[in-house]
């Protein structure tokens, strides 16, 4: 299956990202990008004076492989996951990974199959927290500064994908409805796949809503499914305005995910 859209120019698009909006810089060594499109910041290059701090030190990719089983053996014990699809996730080239958002949990039990570097952005502010904030900085999170442009972790993700590099992103901007539903999809992901001229793999987790409710402080004992479906491409309708394209494409992306979470065929 193929999205049907050609490349948009990033610096006339906006972005929001909070701290449920996490994504990459090409300097990171692993993470995971959340990434949504808001029209209220607007990123140009005359505004692309915000420069985001430098690189802090972050774990080698072989101590993530080391976490991997680790990580594994935690989600089957306490949240009998399963994973189905692994078969579609590419071992290289550019790739978005995009997701439904439904705990915190979310983009770390994601990533356990994908054996290759990832990355996220993560709102500066957090990454100050006491402990939260150093373990992100330590998996590779790149501060992205709110309430003014910072162009330049969008561009350093964009670099990171053409150059063979995986962001994932919640197209939703944040966790979902409490009963697992999706909010609606912004057009990120597709956009990002469009500017880097990379695939998209979509993957559907479901079950997360009820381990981790919203409210609650911490995740209790439950199951969890992921589902990695098919790659798709992105390719422009001929006479298709880039932004009608990405919304509809967005949509479709939303289809896909969506009839998972209900078990049906996507």
């Amino acid at each position: 299956m193929k999205l049907n859209c050609r490349p948009v120019n990033f610096d006339n698009d906006a972005y929001l990202i909070s701290s449920r909006r996490r994504g990459p810089h090409a300097g990171s060594p692993r993470g995971v990008l959340v990434i949504c499109l808001n029209n209220s910041v607007t990123l140009s290059r005359r505004s692309a004076t915000t420069r985001s701090k430098p690189d802090r030190f972050v774990l080698p990719q072989w101590a993530f492989d080391l976490m991997r089983p680790v990580l594994r053996s935690m989600g089957r014990a306490f949240w009998n996951l399963r994973t189905t699809g692994l078969e579609n996730i590419p071992s290289e080239g550019g790739l978005v990974v995009a997701a439904n958002h439904q705990t915190y949990l979310d983009p770390f039990l994601i990533s356990i199959p994908i054996k290759r570097p990832l990355r996220f952005l993560a709102w500066n502010v957090v990454l100050d927290w006491p402990l939260v904030g150093k373990l992100m900085r330590l998996l590779g999170a790149w501060p992205l500064q709110l309430g003014r442009s910072d162009p330049a972790a969008i561009r350093r993700s964009l670099q990171w994908v053409r150059e063979g590099g995986a962001i994932m992103i919640f197209p939703e901007g944040g966790r979902g409805q409490p009963d697992g539903t999706m909010f609606k999809f912004k057009a990120g992901a597709v956009r990002m796949a469009l500017e880097a001229g990379v695939p998209v793999l979509p993957v559907t987790i479901r079950g997360a809503n009820r381990v981790w409710p919203v409210g609650k402080r911490l995740p209790c004992r439950g199951e969890i499914q992921i589902i990695y479906h098919p790659l798709y491409h992105v390719e422009q309708r001929p006479g298709e305005d880039p932004r009608a394209c990405a919304r509809r494409e967005s949509e479709r992306l939303a289809e896909i995910i969506g009839a998972a979470l209900s078990g049906d065929s996507p």
